[in-house]
């Protein structure tokens, strides 16, 4: 548990709810129900809240609610819940540059590097937490459920109590940690292995919808459900920005998100959405050379066959759907809640805030794409629904030990959901695509790690700018199948930092 997310139980839940729901009774405009200005819908957010706030990245971000909140030079010290930071003076970001987060828990910080380096100065906790676990312990808290085990992170620094969560940092100092997260407890179950994650309780949240009718029933669009979702069914006090609201009646029950039980205020959109990443499509026939990264994205499609269910990592990943033979189709899964990811649109009229790869960049749905929310993204991949996930490493060990994530010393902007990608590597095979050696010449393929773990001997298959490896996850140790065209076993053996056997 982290020494800075202590969950404070409530043996009687719905009484507090109510008890937050009866200032929004004070609150209401005179025959508006629900429905509110933004400036009186988070009046009443005290000194210190605890404030989820919904989004991933830029999408799907309250941003109307989030420019009111700024509004308040007295509301400071807040316990942000996001799953990331947008980016500087943009989305969550916009509090963070104003001074206003006492802490921040999510998973990924994204570019934005001014939040770091408040972090790094000791101005404000950070409490870094996979993807899917987050997600998970929203849901755990809107359900009544104070803890649950996962198999994600366990071996790790998340599982050691390794992850430091605020730094003392003095005049002309090196930044010293003054706050380390603490051990998680593990137990067994059949032959897996899991660690205990408590549960999350949020006092307010800040969430944004495509719709909403005047008694609170919410409808959201593709990614842009993301956290909003789970997030709205665990504060106390949930309030709605949406973009249109319609009649009671408008909405069939059949096509509700989001019951009104769980929202008390609705709000009006005042401000428009943004793309953080506008990526478009290549023209057909652009033949430029192939970089690295082309050559083993071009590799790595190969293990890919028709009807798989992928999931794609930030990065290098994303280029593989490029490299496909017209005769395989997969459905690409995005951990921000979408399966069945199209190609990047072809121009940028095309282009919809409310639809984003992990990545946060621009993309397009296939005719057959689903939308769900982040808890259920993450039942997808910890279930191990997925027949193979492809990440980037910094560093891969010859038993399958997987580190992706930080340096230790330096910006880390987060795990994302990495960790709960590599957490079932019995059903879903795990890939990692790879440069060989790192800037400096070192390699990245290597007998053992000493950076932060992201998975522990979950690592199927090495795929390299110079070579591809097998890796014997249960007792250890690679096999080079494949050299890259071009690539001598002399290269190869020179630029590798384990042994291995050879079967070409």
């Amino acid at each position: 548990m982290f020494t800075a997310v202590r969950a404070t139980l409530r043996p009687n839940a719905v009484a507090s709810k109510r008890c937050f729901s009866s200032l929004s009774v004070q609150l209401k405009q005179a025959g508006g129900g629900k429905i509110m200005t933004p400036k009186a819908a988070i009046a009443d957010i005290p000194v210190g809240a605890k404030v989820m706030v919904g989004g991933f990245g830029l999408c799907g971000v309250p941003r109307t609610l989030l420019d009111e909140v700024v509004k308040r030079p007295e509301l400071k010290d807040l316990d942000v819940y996001s799953n990331n930071l947008g980016t500087p003076g943009r989305g969550v970001g916009l509090l963070a540059r104003e001074g206003r987060v006492r802490s921040i828990t999510g998973s990924f910080l994204g570019g934005n590097r001014e939040f770091g380096d408040q972090f790094f100065r000791g101005e404000v906790q950070l409490n870094l937490c996979p993807q899917g676990t987050f997600a998970e312990r929203i849901r755990a808290g809107a359900a009544g459920i104070p803890a649950f085990y996962t198999p994600t992170g366990y071996g790790t620094a998340v599982h050691k109590g390794e992850l430091v969560l605020k730094y003392e940092k003095k005049e002309g100092e090196e930044a010293k940690p003054v706050l380390i997260s603490k051990p998680r407890e593990s137990r067994r179950f059949g032959n897996r292995d899991f660690i205990l994650e408590e549960a999350i309780y949020g006092d307010y949240a800040l969430i944004h919808a495509r719709k909403a009718d005047e008694a609170g029933n919410l409808i959201f669009h593709s990614t842009a459900r993301n956290f909003n979702d789970p997030m709205a069914r665990n504060a106390r006090v949930t309030i709605a920005e949406v973009e249109e609201i319609v009649p009671v009646g408008s909405i069939s029950s059949d096509e509700v998100h989001l019951p009104s039980i769980f929202v008390d205020r609705i709000v009006k959109a005042e401000l428009p959405l943004e793309v953080e990443k506008v990526c478009l499509s290549k023209p057909e026939g652009d033949a430029t050379e192939l970089t690295k990264r082309d050559i083993i994205a071009k590799r790595a499609a190969a293990e890919l066959s028709d009807g798989m269910y992928v999931n794609l990592g930030v990065g290098m990943p994303n280029l593989v759907p490029s490299y496909l033979s017209k005769d395989v189709d997969v459905y690409v899964h995005t951990e921000n809640g979408l399966l069945g990811v199209g190609p990047y649109p072809s121009k940028e009229e095309d282009v919809h805030t409310d639809i984003i790869n992990a990545g946060k960049e621009s993309i397009t749905e296939r005719p057959d794409a689903a939308a769900f929310d982040a808890v259920a993204s993450f039942d997808i991949v910890r279930g191990g629904h997925l027949d193979v996930t492809m990440l980037g490493a910094l560093q891969v060990t010859a038993n399958g030990d997987l580190a992706n994530y930080m340096i230790p010393g330096k910006f880390a902007t987060g795990m994302g959901g990495a960790m709960d990608l590599v957490s079932n590597p019995d059903n879903t095979r795990v890939i990692v695509l790879t440069e060989h050696v790192d800037k400096t010449g070192k390699p990245k393929v290597v007998q053992n790690t000493e950076l932060p773990l992201t998975g522990v001997r979950c690592v199927s298959t090495i795929i390299t700018d110079l070579a591809v490896f097998n890796v014997d996850r249960e007792k250890g140790g690679l096999t080079l199948v494949e050299l890259q065209p071009g690539v001598t076993l002399e290269e190869v053996k020179a630029k590798t930092g384990a042994d291995f056997k050879v079967a070409l």
